[in-house]
């Protein structure tokens, strides 16, 4: 996909190219870890959640699936965008890859989260992605659940989802993420050290 060649909806070494670095889980999460980085894969991820481009849907949860083993008997479970966004895709990209994702791992999947309609997160601010975010579990949730959303940028969504299975019975939250928008800065410490990445995560 990102490189153009023919014969898959995207190939494993565009993959392998952006994929996104290690940084600490978003509060509330016990892990948490994202396939590529947005900004390298862009094109990938705009494709997937505006061109309805569903065929994209089964190679990324295959290579999704290999980031992670999950804990066994969790449920997979996604963050579901708002409904007015879902309304007019005709979709929810996260449920889309959620499923996916039990499929190949052989869990049983659930809707366990309802999401407050209002403004989405795309193009919102830091503290206003932090204030936005609202979800509420469907019903008493499974001790161990895996949470799956499209993209990270502050970790709100993450948090907040993670939150409210947390108030309804979760005991462990694992994400798992298609592209992660934020990186852990490069900090220099003196003159002629080495070049550090600094443990700052999607906080």
């Amino acid at each position: 996909m990102l490189c153009g060649a023919a014969g898959s909806p995207v190939c494993a070494p565009c993959l392998a190219a952006v994929r996104a670095e290690a940084v600490p889980p978003p509060h509330q999460l016990d892990a948490c870890r994202a396939l590529v980085d947005y900004h390298l894969a862009r094109p990938l991820v705009t494709r997937l959640k505006n061109g309805q481009r569903r065929s994209l849907v089964a190679p990324l949860a295959a290579a999704l699936s290999e980031l992670v083993a999950p804990p066994p008997g969790a449920v997979v479970t996604w963050a579901p965008t708002t409904p007015e966004r879902a309304r007019a895709r005709g979709f929810d990209q996260a449920e889309l890859l959620a499923r996916a994702l039990a499929r190949r791992w052989r869990l049983p999947a659930a809707p366990l989260l309802r999401r407050a309609p209002g403004t989405a997160q795309v193009g919102r601010g830091r503290s206003g992605r932090w204030a936005a975010p609202a979800f509420e579990a469907r019903r008493r949730v499974p001790p161990r659940v895996v949470l799956v959303d499209d993209v990270a940028t502050t970790g709100a969504t993450l948090t907040a989802a993670a939150r409210a299975l947390r108030a309804a019975g979760a005991a462990t939250v694992e994400a798992v993420v298609l592209a992660q928008a934020e990186r852990a800065p490069v900090i220099t410490r003196g003159v002629g050290s080495v070049t550090e990445r600094a443990g700052r995560g999607l906080r």
